[in-house]
C-alpha cells in the first residue's frame, strides 16, 4: 500500500513533542512500503556535515542511533563518518545495490520560515539534501525526516554557520526518541 498524496507533520521539538505520536506516524509510513510487516529491512540515513553546526543535524542523529538502535535498523551517516555531498552519489549507489532492497528513511537538517524553526518534519516523501544551499543533489529516501534549524535570510550560508548547537541537539533529542519508540515498539 503506497500513500497516493503527500503527507507532512510538524512536530514542534519542545515540551509538546510526542515520541509515541511520532512513532506512529512513522509506524503508519514504513508499512506503505512493506507486503509484510518486517519483511524489509530499515535503513537510516543520516545526510549533513560535522563541519557546520547547523548541518550537523543528520551526523548527530546518526552517531545517537547508533547506540540506541539494535540490529533490527542500519544507520548510515555519524559524526565519524559523515554522508554529505561529496559521497551521497556514491553512498545510494551502494544502497541501490543492496540485495535485501531496505526501505530508506532520510535524515536532514533544514532551513524554513522563521516561525518552522525548532520544528521537526515526517513525511511520506523524500527529501532533497543541499537545496538550502543551491547543490544539485539526488532526491533520497522513501520516507524523510528533517528538523528545521534556521531560516533563509539572504543567500549566504551564514545561517548554517550561526545555528545554536542547542537546537541542533534539542532537535536530535526529539528524533531520536521518536525512532527509539518506533524501534521499540515495532520490534
Amino acid at each position: 500500500m503506497r500513500l497516493d498524496i503527500q503527507e507532512t507533520f510538524y512536530h514542534r521539538a519542545d515540551y509538546t513533542f510526542s515520541s509515541s505520536l511520532f512513532a506512529d506516524q512513522l509506524s503508519r509510513f514504513v508499512s506503505c512500503f512493506e507486503k509484510r510487516p518486517g519483511q524489509r529491512p530499515l535503513l537510516f540515513l543520516c545526510i549533513g556535515s560535522d563541519r557546520v553546526t547547523g548541518d550537523s543535524l543528520g551526523p548527530v542523529i546518526g552517531y545517537k542511533l547508533n547506540k540506541i538502535c539494535g540490529r533490527e535498523v542500519s544507520v548510515i551517516g555519524s559524526l565519524d563518518h559523515p554522508v554529505h555531498a561529496v559521497n551521497l552519489t556514491q553512498t545510494l549507489e551502494w544502497i541501490r545495490l543492496r540485495k535485501d532492497k531496505p526501505i530508506l528513511v532520510a535524515i536532514d537538517a533544514s532551513i524554513g520560515m522563521e516561525e518552522h524553526i525548532g520544528c521537526i518534519t515526517l513525511s511520506n516523501r523524500p527529501l532533497k539534501p543541499g537545496l538550502a544551499v543551491n547543490k544539485d543533489l539526488p532526491a533520497v529516501g522513501h520516507i524523510s525526516i528533517t528538523g528545521i534549524v534556521s531560516s533563509r535570510q539572504d543567500d549566504s550560508l551564514f545561517p548554517l554557520h550561526s545555528t545554536s548547537l542547542a537546537l541542533v541537539m534539542n532537535l536530535a533529542d526529539c528524533i531520536c526518541n521518536g525512532i527509539s519508540h518506533f524501534c521499540y515498539t515495532r520490534f
